[in-house]
């Protein structure tokens, strides 16, 4: 008897008991705005429109609840704190969350990726990130942790707002995963602009950091990086952080460069970097050549990380740009005196 050959099988061969729509739905996204800040920078980014990404802000203050703009808004801490406010005392908003872990859980439940969004040094984002961060964990999505460290002069004449940020920067690098640490101080050079444009560019940076991520995990690539190479960064221990560029691809050392030394994020490496993905996303003319200078020059930078897990995507029209993603392991913990000498 002759070899069969193979064929495609019918539509109709499919085992329709198997769940193919879920395995062809897209990872759900969700940006959570922890607090006044964090839900500050929830606006900015629900405004600036991230394809893909729904967004939430959770607060004690009602007055500033209402002010924030979000595709769901939730109120914590009733009746204790009457929608009033923290006052900067993280306990009181921890004592007062009760019935509110179910309904912030059956939130988060809907989601695979959850970036979570929170001011240090006030009461209520000192307090919800880690405890947002365990409650992720818990339904088994994956979380990254953005969070905007105060200003020097806050540190230095509020003990409040140092032991706040203090105790918060403490849970959450004891949960390891991704942690980006914004240095509010390092906006000091844009002294000269409005405040409001200060913050856009921070939160536009932000959100090139999550759209670059989103993109990477929701859409299959020539060499693909799904959630699952990100989760197992996340989770093999320690602190990991988030990288993002955008220049042109006959220029990988500027590339690479600006990636590594964005002023705004507070992170150092522990010597060799610990493992790494790194993904590139350019237009149809970006040559094979351009993609693997931008990968050994990376590579050269981390002082040749444990690991690297590459993947590029290729778009039909041409781009004259290109964009880097990275999620970098191995980072040192940050501590207030690193961030303040920084």
């Amino acid at each position: 008897m002759g070899e069969e050959t193979s064929r495609p099988l019918p539509s109709s061969a499919l085992d329709l008991k198997f769940p193919w729509n879920e395995l062809a739905r897209a990872p759900r996204a969700l940006v959570a705005g922890l607090g006044g800040a964090g839900s500050e920078a929830v606006t900015d980014l629900f405004d600036q429109q991230i394809p893909g990404v729904e967004t939430l802000a959770v607060n004690t203050d009602g007055h500033h609840l209402m002010s924030a703009r979000a595709h769901r808004r939730v109120l914590v801490a009733q009746p204790s704190l009457a929608g009033r406010g923290s006052g900067g005392n993280r306990e009181a908003v921890l004592a007062g969350i009760g019935e509110f872990r179910e309904d912030l859980l059956a939130r988060f439940r809907q989601y695979d990726l959850i970036f979570l969004l929170a001011g240090l040094g006030g009461g209520t984002g000192s307090a919800l990130a880690p405890l947002c961060l365990s409650l992720t964990r818990q339904v088994g999505a994956l979380p990254v942790t953005g969070v905007f460290l105060p200003f020097h002069a806050e540190l230095a004449t509020s003990a409040r707002i140092r032991e706040n940020t203090a105790k918060a920067l403490e849970e959450l690098q004891a949960n390891g995963g991704a942690l980006l640490v914004f240095a509010n101080e390092r906006l000091r050079r844009f002294d000269r602009l409005p405040i409001k444009q200060v913050f856009h560019y921070r939160n536009s940076y932000l959100r090139a950091l999550v759209s670059g991520l989103v993109d990477m995990v929701r859409h299959p690539s020539e060499m693909n990086v799904d959630l699952a190479h990100v989760r197992r960064l996340f989770e093999g221990g320690g602190l990991s952080t988030l990288l993002f560029a955008e220049g042109h691809p006959a220029d990988p050392d500027a590339l690479v460069q600006q990636a590594l030394t964005e002023g705004l994020l507070d992170f150092e490496l522990s010597g060799r970097a610990g493992p790494t993905i790194l993904f590139v996303e350019g237009g149809s003319d970006l040559t094979f050549g351009a993609y693997h200078r931008i990968v050994e020059r990376f590579r050269s930078e981390l002082h040749e990380p444990l690991e690297l897990t590459p993947g590029f995507r290729t778009h039909p029209e041409r781009w004259d740009r290109v964009r880097l993603t990275a999620v970098v392991g191995g980072l040192e913990r940050r501590t207030l005196e690193k961030a303040l000498s920084a």
